[in-house]
C-alpha cells in the first residue's frame, strides 16, 4: 500500500454531508417520543447535550488523528500504530459491530416507514420473529433497496458522496420546518413533565447517544478518498459532529412543544405528528417522513462506505481473506468489501421488525469499545511520538484523551448486566457474543502475509 489504490475525489460539502448524513438516520422520526417519555423533554434535551459534549471530546481525538494520518481505515490506522496489531484488529472489528448493525437496521427501517406510506402493503406471510409477522413484500422493499445502495457503493464514492449531499440537503429542510413551526405555533405547556425519573431517566436516553452519533469517524475511514488538507479533514469532522447535536436537539425540542404528553405516546411517528399538529395539515407529517427515508438512506449509505474501508484495511493487514482488500480498477472503490457488507444488508430484512432494537443496542455497545481504544491510541502517540507532524493539533490534548477514554468507558458499562442500559437476554447479547467470538476466530487464524497500514509503515 506504498501507493494508494484510492483517487482523492471528495470535497467540502461531500465530507460535511457524509459525515452528518450517517449520523441523521430514521431515529430522529420514530423514537424522539419514546426518548421524551423516559427522560422528560428537558430530561432528553439534557441527554443529548451531555452525550454530545462526549462525542465531542471523542471526536477531538479522531480529529487530530485523521490529519496527522489520512489514511484508509481509520482506526485501523491510528490503533495499529500506537498498539500493535492484535489491538487494531479489536479496535476495527468493535467499530465494525457498529458500522455492520446500523447498515442492516437502516435495511429493516426502510419497509418498515413504507408500512406507514402504504399501509397494509405487506403479504405473503413467511415466518413470525419475537411475535412480529414476517412478509414477502416487506422483506422486497428492504432486499431492493439494500441492492441499489449497494450498486451505488460499487459505482464510486465521488457518485456516492453526491447523492448523499442532495440527501441531506433534504433532512435539513425537514428538520428546519420542524423547528420554524414550533418557534411560530408551539406551546411550551406540551413539554410537560420536563424531567422524568431523575437522573435514571437521562441515562437512559444518554447511553444510546453513541450510537445515534457514530457516523463522523466515516471521514477518518475515507480520508485517502478526500480531495481537501489535512487539517481541513479535522475541522470538518468538529463541524459535522455540532451540526448532529444540534440537529437532534431541535427535533427533541421541536416534538416536545408541538404534541402534548398523550399525543408523543401514542403516536408511531411522534416528529411527524408534532408537525401535523403544528401545521396543521398532514402536509407537514408527510415531509418529516420524506425526511426520515432521507436519513435512512444518508445513514445507510455512509455506513455502508465506511464499513468496506475498514474491512478492506484489515484485509490488507493480513487480518482478513486478502479478496475483500481488492479495488474496483474502474471505480476505484473496495468492490469485494461494499459487496459483503451488501450482503448483510440483504439478508436483514428477513429477520423482520424487532431485528432493529436488537441491532441498536449491540451496534451501541461495540461503538463505545471503539471509541475507548481510539482515546488510547491518542494518548499513547502524544506521549510516544511528540513530534509526529499533527496538522490539526487539539489544545489540551492529554486531558481530553482522558476525558474521552473515561467517558467511553463510562458509557460502555452502561451496557453490562445490572447496569441502567442492560443488553437483553438472549437476543442482544448474542448478537454482541457472536461478533466477538467470529473476530477471535478470524485472529487467530488470519491469513496473514498483510503489510501494515501506510501510516505504520512511515516510522518503520
Amino acid at each position: 500500500m506504498s501507493q494508494s489504490e484510492f483517487v482523492r475525489v471528495i470535497r467540502r460539502k461531500e465530507v460535511i454531508a457524509l459525515a452528518f448524513g450517517a449520523m441523521i438516520g430514521w431515529s430522529w422520526v420514530a423514537l424522539s417520543g419514546g426518548w421524551i417519555a423516559e427522560a422528560g423533554s428537558a430530561g432528553a434535551i439534557l441527554a443529548f447535550a451531555l452525550g454530545g459534549i462526549a462525542i465531542i471530546l471523542v471526536g477531538l481525538t479522531y480529529a487530530e488523528l485523521a490529519a496527522a494520518m489520512p489514511y484508509v481505515g481509520g482506526e485501523h490506522v491510528y490503533s495499529y500504530r500506537a498498539l500493535g496489531r492484535r489491538a487494531s484488529f479489536f479496535c476495527t472489528w468493535a467499530i465494525l459491530l457498529a458500522y455492520v448493525s446500523v447498515v442492516a437496521f437502516e435495511a429493516v427501517a426502510l419497509p418498515t416507514v413504507v408500512e406507514y406510506l402504504v399501509p397494509g402493503y405487506g403479504v405473503g406471510y413467511l415466518w413470525t420473529v419475537a411475535g412480529w409477522d414476517v412478509t414477502a413484500t416487506w422483506v422486497l422493499v428492504g432486499v431492493a433497496a439494500a441492492v441499489v445502495m449497494t450498486v451505488i457503493n460499487v459505482i464510486g464514492i465521488e457518485f456516492a458522496a453526491r447523492v448523499q449531499m442532495v440527501i441531506t440537503v433534504l433532512i435539513l429542510l425537514a428538520g428546519a420546518v420542524l423547528g420554524l413551526s414550533a418557534l411560530g405555533a408551539g406551546d411550551s405547556a406540551n413539554m410537560e413533565p420536563l424531567f422524568v425519573d431523575g437522573s435514571r431517566g437521562v441515562i437512559g436516553v444518554l447511553v444510546i447517544v453513541p450510537l445515534l452519533m457514530v457516523g463522523f469517524d466515516v471521514i477518518p475511514q475515507s480520508a485517502e478518498e478526500i480531495d481537501l488538507p489535512f487539517a481541513v479533514i479535522g475541522k470538518l469532522l468538529m463541524v459535522s459532529i455540532a451540526l448532529a447535536i444540534g440537529f437532534y436537539i431541535l427535533i427533541v425540542w421541536g416534538v416536545s412543544m408541538g404534541a402534548d404528553e398523550a399525543s408523543r405516546n401514542a403516536s408511531p411517528l411522534p416528529t411527524a405528528s408534532a408537525a401535523e399538529a403544528l401545521l396543521g395539515s398532514s402536509l407537514g407529517a408527510k415531509l418529516l417522513i420524506v425526511g426520515g427515508v432521507g436519513g435512512i438512506l444518508t445513514s445507510w449509505n455512509a455506513f455502508i462506505i465506511g464499513a468496506s474501508r475498514a474491512i478492506y484495511a484489515l484485509a490488507h493487514a493480513g487480518q482478513l481473506p486478502a479478496v475483500l482488500g481488492r479495488v474496483h480498477p474502474r471505480f476505484k472503490t473496495p468492490y469485494a468489501a461494499v459487496l459483503l457488507v451488501g450482503a448483510l444488508s440483504i439478508v436483514a430484512p428477513f429477520f423482520g421488525r424487532p431485528a432493529m432494537v436488537w441491532l441498536v443496542n449491540a451496534g451501541s455497545f461495540g461503538v463505545t469499545v471503539a471509541y475507548a481504544f481510539v482515546a488510547i491510541s491518542f494518548l499513547v502517540l502524544r506521549k510516544r511520538e511528540p513530534d509526529m507532524p499533527r496538522p490539526y493539533r487539539v489544545r489540551g490534548g492529554v486531558a481530553v484523551g482522558v476525558a474521552a477514554f473515561v467517558l467511553s468507558i463510562g458509557i460502555a458499562i452502561m451496557f453490562l448486566p445490572f447496569a441502567p442500559a442492560a443488553l437483553v437476554w438472549p437476543n442482544e447479547w448474542l448478537i454482541v457474543l457472536g461478533w466477538w467470538t467470529l473476530g477471535l476466530l478470524l485472529m487467530l487464524f488470519a491469513p496473514g502475509g498483510g503489510e501494515p497500514p501506510p501510516g505504520v509503515m512511515s516510522n518503520q
